[in-house]
């Protein structure tokens, strides 16, 4: 199990890069991501496939949220995702790829959360691009890389195909989440307790701040595996986490 590099916990992280939608930067545009490097901070960003397999920096599902267009981010190519300009942001920001990102982030940290498009691709490509840039981006000098998902299946890939890479799980406790709901509740209980925690080799947890402490979160730290939070909002919830994790996620604020 490889540790999770200090750059991760001295420094708090900035949630989809240091964005600010009022002075035209976007959450997980390039120019976000250069702003939390500059900053000295830790960066985290959100990665989706293209069409045609590319790795692509965006959160939602849908594309109609932070631009002018719509439908699913999977359904076009990562050419055409590359022209589609973020709403709010300046001209030249478009929808970044993975590459792009790791040049962006240079020498800074960078935790990269695999999203996954409510099952509608299949565990493989999507982590399979990832390990092959970052692993491209650490051989060249860039700065630390780890991975994390809430799905437990993204992050036993790593472990099976990509295990020099620092990966985690994310979560929360899911009978609080309206996501839940559709879940059963054993599916529920071993998700917040992040039961594949041991079997994919994790080395850290992003847990949602306003859900700890947990027992399990605890054994953690006293086992002294990292547990990180998302996301603090203000000085206020930054205070009320610190004491339960090692470093928080956050955006809105500057820790």
């Amino acid at each position: 199990m490889p540790s999770l590099p200090a750059g991760f916990l001295d420094r708090a992280i900035a949630h989809r890069g240091l964005h600010d939608r009022a002075a035209g930067v976007i959450e997980n545009s390039l120019p976000a991501i250069r702003a939390a490097a500059a900053a000295g901070y830790g960066c985290e960003i959100d990665l989706q496939i293209s069409a045609d397999g590319e790795a692509m920096c965006f959160h939602d599902d849908e594309l109609d949220r932070l631009t002018a267009a719509s439908g699913p981010v999977r359904a076009r190519r990562a050419a055409e995702l590359g022209t589609l300009a973020l709403t709010g942001a300046a001209p030249e920001a478009r929808i970044p790829s993975f590459a792009q990102a790791l040049e962006a982030a240079g020498r800074a940290p960078l935790l990269v959360e695999i999203k996954r498009q409510h099952d509608a691709v299949g565990v493989g490509p999507l982590e399979a691009r990832a390990a092959e840039l970052i692993e491209g981006h650490l051989a060249a000098g860039g700065g630390p890389v780890a991975v994390m998902s809430f799905d437990p299946r993204a992050v036993a890939w790593f472990h099976d195909h990509a295990s020099a890479i620092p990966r985690g799980l994310v979560s929360m406790d899911w009978d609080r989440d309206p996501d839940g709901e559709g879940l059963a509740p054993a599916a529920r209980a071993d998700l917040s307790a992040m039961a594949s925690f041991e079997t994919s080799g994790c080395s850290f947890c992003s847990y949602r701040w306003r859900d700890l402490p947990t027992g399990r979160t605890r054994a953690l730290r006293a086992a002294g595996l990292p547990v990180l939070c998302w996301t603090t909002r203000s000085p206020q919830e930054d205070a009320a986490a610190r004491p339960h994790v090692d470093n928080v996620t956050f955006e809105g604020y500057r820790p």
